[in-house]
């Protein structure tokens, strides 16, 4: 059974797979490690779609790994702007430098494991479509797969591993992970499943069930708190001051309007321009736009034609176009 499911699946993929810039088409030599991995790490919590441009202007600026871990952070910071999820941006610029000092990415799972901000999804996903290691990597999408596959309406991800790699045939580990993927974004889907597409309807116990929706079971989500700041607008002949936010922590090392720290409560200051909200992770924020005259903290100013340089992320944006009244001016 096992070896029928990864073999429909390859074929599948080879008649329906995603081109995409940091692939290499089934059955050709495997991409460049760095790719996989810039990729992987951009597609962390964000869409295909916003990404691939992304990736794009990423590799043509930097197109080695060595290229990368040679840019200041500020440039690598700025280029990452709007993909959010800034931690990614700091360990990615720490993983580049590691892996330049050792002459490269190492080959297994185990050993890319120990770069900065490689975890066991990442380190099985480079390791097994750039090095051809029989590796589990588990996604959401795939762990959707497999716990339709199986009907188990609450696996641990140990559970989805082991299954996956029961799966997974010793030759082309990287296409059936990637075959693995691709079913999950566009065939598998969390609601309304296209199961008559699916080359594995044939052995989805869930499919089989009648009702593939209720596998793996919806988790409950825990409201999402709700904070509140103040950011300064201080302008000045024809330039606004931005500072650049601490190094550790939410939006570190971004370009942004100085202000307040975020707080539970709102405050209420004076020449408030506006307010925007914006939803990270864990919370959502209301930032208030407030007229200042005197420059504060460390900083830099940034001509207002030129704000596209600046590598401002999307909660420092959205305070910039509501100050300005506009956002064609933001254009990079």
């Amino acid at each position: 059974m096992t070896a029928n499911i990864a073999t429909r699946l390859i074929e599948h993929y080879v008649d329906k797979f995603r081109l995409l810039p940091w692939r290499s088409p089934p059955g050709e030599p495997p991409p460049d490690p760095y790719r996989v991995w810039l990729s992987e790490v951009m597609l962390q919590q964000t869409t295909v779609a916003t990404v691939t441009p992304r990736f794009q202007r990423f590799v043509e600026r930097w197109p080695t790994v060595e290229a990368l871990a040679g840019a200041p952070d500020e440039e690598v910071l700025g280029e990452w702007a709007g993909l959010g999820y800034y931690a990614r941006a700091r360990n990615l610029i720490a993983c580049a430098r590691s892996v330049a000092r050792r002459g490269g990415f190492p080959e297994t799972a185990a050993g890319l494991r120990e770069l900065p901000g490689i975890g066991a999804y990442t380190s099985a996903a480079i390791a097994a479509i750039a090095f051809g290691e029989k590796a589990a990597a588990v996604d959401t999408n795939v762990q959707r797969v497999v716990a339709r596959l199986f009907m188990l309406a609450n696996p641990s991800r140990d559970q989805v591993e082991r299954l996956t790699l029961v799966l997974m045939p010793a030759e082309r580990p990287g296409d059936f992970v990637q075959a693995m993927m691709d079913l999950g974004a566009t065939i598998c889907r969390p609601r309304n499943p296209r199961c008559r597409e699916c080359p594995l309807s044939g052995d989805c116990a869930a499919f089989a069930s009648g009702n593939p929706d209720a596998f793996p079971e919806k988790r409950q989500r825990m409201p999402r708190p709700h904070r509140h700041g103040v950011a300064w607008w201080i302008e000045r002949g024809g330039a606004i001051w931005l500072v650049r936010r601490p190094p550790e922590g939410l939006l570190g090392g971004m370009a942004a309007l100085p202000g307040s720290d975020w707080q539970d409560a709102p405050a209420d200051p004076a020449d408030a321009i506006g307010t925007v909200r914006h939803v990270f992770t864990h919370f959502s924020l209301d930032l208030q736009v407030v007229r200042r005259s005197e420059t504060t903290a460390e900083g830099w100013w940034q001509r207002i034609d030129r704000l596209g340089d600046a590598g401002l992320p999307a909660l420092y944006r959205k305070a910039v176009e509501l100050a300005l009244g506009c956002t064609d001016r933001l254009a990079a």
